[in-house]
């Protein structure tokens, strides 16, 4: 497990850096919230045109996909990229991008799916539960980390199936980024 800190004087700013599960991501905790709750996850392919710092952490040559949670920031790069330290570098210097309008918008966002989109998916059969499976998209840096279909098959699946012993199956949906 590597954890190192990294420490902006001019700011005061403590930023734990953490090894993920995925070889590719590294978990940023700068000890401030990040998002007021929930998760928020951007990608070369999908782009970040509401949250300026995705946007900025995008563009960081290598970073292929970013993930907020309330009070971190997982980076993942593309298999291109040998090291990650010039990447947590550039991120030290945007993480001052977060500002309350990200906040809202994100939030807005949030709102949105939950009261117009899901509903609609529920009324065409539910939340991707179908026949006794259940489909997933992992998020963060379980996104393309090689123990990802362990974790889904020994830890998500399991724990669903104990609690909701109608499931019968978990599956991964994958995203294509490129």
């Amino acid at each position: 497990l590597l954890c190192f800190s990294v420490v902006i004087l001019a700011r005061s700013l403590f930023i734990q850096v953490y090894d993920t599960p995925n070889p590719l991501s590294l978990k940023f905790v700068p000890g401030i919230r990040v998002l007021p709750n929930g998760t928020a996850e951007f990608s070369q392919a999908t782009g970040a045109d509401n949250s300026p710092l995705a946007r900025s952490l995008l563009h960081i040559n290598g970073v292929q996909r970013v993930f907020f949670g309330e009070e971190f920031v997982t980076i993942t790069k593309s298999y291109r990229v040998t090291s990650l330290m010039h990447i947590t570098i550039r991120y030290v210097t945007y993480i001052h991008c977060l500002d309350e309008a990200d906040r809202e918008t994100v939030e807005m966002i949030k709102e949105l799916l939950e009261t117009r989109i899901r509903p609609t998916i529920q009324e065409d059969g539910g939340d991707s539960y179908k026949n006794g499976v259940l489909k997933l998209r992992l998020q963060g840096s379980c996104t393309g980390c090689p123990s990802s279909t362990v974790t889904l098959k020994n830890g998500i699946e399991n724990m669903v199936q104990f609690y909701i012993p109608e499931v019968q199956m978990v599956e991964q949906v994958l995203v294509c980024l490129i």
